[in-house]
């Protein structure tokens, strides 16, 4: 073929390689991995053999069976043109994408045209994660604190693009995408981490041509330790003879490690429960629990503390009550470590009270109640509120007094009242006399004068000679009543002591009668008779 129809059938070539170029419906895409085999085809229409096929890339001619000739600068010893017109390309790297054109003259001297991309694909390579703040444990398992703000960082690269998308799986979410980009590097942070947000971080790499998915997953623990101290409590035993005690510290991740005393091994567990024989402890006696963590490495170990104690029941050592009623026994008992066993016991050989019509026994808090159901005199005896432990026995004793109904008191009430009643009478009646002592003349002898003028002799002496004389009468009183005239004579004697009290009543009729004058020598008289 000479040169000018060598011209004409490759720009004929190009022009209807230019036309296929132009229309995207008709371009075929291939995929290849660096260093990969290839095969480009370009008749895919039947089994016919293609008279001559040529292969162009950038312009340039890279394989013809035909009667172009390949340039020199496109010759590739990689490149085969297979005999039904497609191109193979072994050991494919990065270089060879691109956009390839092939043109096929078939028997029929039919022309066919092919637009093949080839995209050589690479990774994705290096799918990293990192996670921080973190502790990397043996295992290689990440570890940080709760309440941290914690950063995670995925990247990869991948040729010619690439998705990156980072997803968490705990134990309540599954494959959970929390963040993606289409770059090489995704960036990402939780404040405020929480155990919930323990689980697999996952940065997923794609190459989106060759829909390759690289994987990098990373497990993430929160630890985490309750704020206060382990919790220290005795445990109700079977029997008195040994004390069961329980040290629990739940809420910590992961699980921390308790031993009671100085001595022993540690053991893993949120609660621990030891049982010591009582026979080897003592009131007041203290007992420890530590615990230890992995956040706890940097200070002291936690731990609490059980102080053991004797009970001690508290209540009233003496009630009383009226027989008839009813009456509540009360009795606490909260100072007890370990807790005390107490009941109500009734007598000196304190025999068991047992809950019926008669006793009822219930119990309000801490305070155990016993209710004594129509008292009755056998009720007045001693009731005991025996506490025991581990550490020993101790009873509260209450003697219960029953007194008798208020009906048995009424006739002493009576009598005290008549008492008191008669003690003030007679208080009035001796200050009444008092009161009147003047009317009333006392001595060795008495004697009540009479209305009608008798005369009252006392006499202090055997002698019984009495002396009258005339003594004047007194003016009578202005308010008109009777006034009595009262005259004492001196009795000679030789131990001056005889007395004569004589008594004058006055007449009524001589009331309005003026009085006799008194000489000075009268009223001398009477002033001597009434002198001792």
């Amino acid at each position: 073929m000479n040169t000018v129809a060598s011209l004409a059938l490759l720009q004929l070539f190009l022009s209807a390689a230019a036309t296929v170029s132009g229309n995207f419906s008709t371009e075929t895409v291939q995929s290849a991995a660096p260093g990969d085999v290839v095969l480009l085809q370009c008749y895919t229409g039947g089994n016919l053999t293609p008279v001559w096929t040529t292969w162009m890339k950038g312009g340039h001619i890279i394989a013809s069976n035909g009667e172009l000739h390949v340039d020199s600068s496109a010759k590739d010893p990689r490149l085969t043109l297979e005999l039904n017109g497609s191109l193979s390309i072994s050991k494919v790297t990065s270089e060879d994408t691109g956009s390839f054109l092939c043109s096929s003259r078939l028997p029929d001297n039919r022309t066919i045209n092919a637009h093949v991309l080839l995209q050589v694909t690479s990774g994705p390579y290096n799918v990293t994660t990192v996670i921080y703040p973190a502790v990397v444990l043996p295992n290689r398992t990440l570890v940080t604190e709760k309440g941290e703000s914690v950063s995670f960082k995925c990247s990869a690269w991948s040729s010619p693009s690439q998705q990156l998308n980072l997803t968490f799986s705990g134990a309540s979410n599954n494959n959970t995408s929390l963040a993606f980009t289409p770059l090489t590097f995704l960036n990402y942070t939780i404040k405020d981490i929480q155990p919930s947000n323990q689980g697999v971080y996952t940065c997923s790499a794609l190459n989106t041509v060759s829909n390759r998915v690289v994987n990098d997953s990373t497990e993430l623990l929160v630890y985490y330790i309750p704020s206060g101290h382990p919790d220290c409590m005795p445990v109700q035993a079977q029997n008195s003879s040994s004390v069961q005690l329980n040290c629990s510290w739940f809420g910590a991740y992961p699980t921390p490690q308790l031993r009671w005393g100085k001595d022993g091994d540690f053991q893993v567990t949120d609660s621990l429960v030891v049982s010591l024989n009582s026979s080897t402890l003592k009131d007041g006696q203290t007992l420890t629990c530590m615990a230890r963590h992995e956040l706890l490495k940097n200070e002291r170990e936690r731990s609490c503390s059980i102080t053991l104690s004797l009970p001690y029941p508290a209540g009233e050592p003496m009630v009383s009550v009226l027989e008839g009623t009813n009456v509540t026994l009360s009795c606490r008992e909260i100072t007890a470590v370990p807790a005390a066993n107490t009941m109500w016991r009734k007598g000196q050989s304190q025999e068991p009270i047992v809950p019926g019509p008669k006793y009822i026994l219930s119990m309000q808090g801490p305070d155990l109640k016993l209710t004594i159901v129509n008292i009755s005199m056998y009720d007045e005896v001693y009731y005991f509120c025996r506490s025991e432990n581990a550490l020993g026995v101790r009873e509260l004793e209450v003697f219960l007094t029953v007194k008798a109904s208020s009906s048995a008191y009424t006739g002493a009430v009576i009598g005290v009242f008549i008492a008191v009643l008669i003690t003030g009478c007679a208080f009035i009646v001796a200050k009444i006399l008092y009161s009147r002592r003047h009317t009333i003349c006392l001595g060795g002898g008495f004697m009540q004068a009479e209305d009608r003028g008798d005369v009252v002799d006392l006499v202090d002496s055997d002698d019984e000679q009495i002396f009258q004389d005339a003594v004047p009468r007194l003016p009578p009183l202005t308010n008109g009543r009777h006034t009595t005239l009262v005259q004492i004579h001196r009795i000679p004697s030789s131990d001056d002591h005889e007395v004569i009290v004589e008594t004058h009543p006055e007449p009524p009729e001589q009331k309005d009668e003026p009085i006799e004058e008194k000489t000075e020598e009268s009223r001398e008289e009477v002033e001597e008779l009434v002198s001792f």
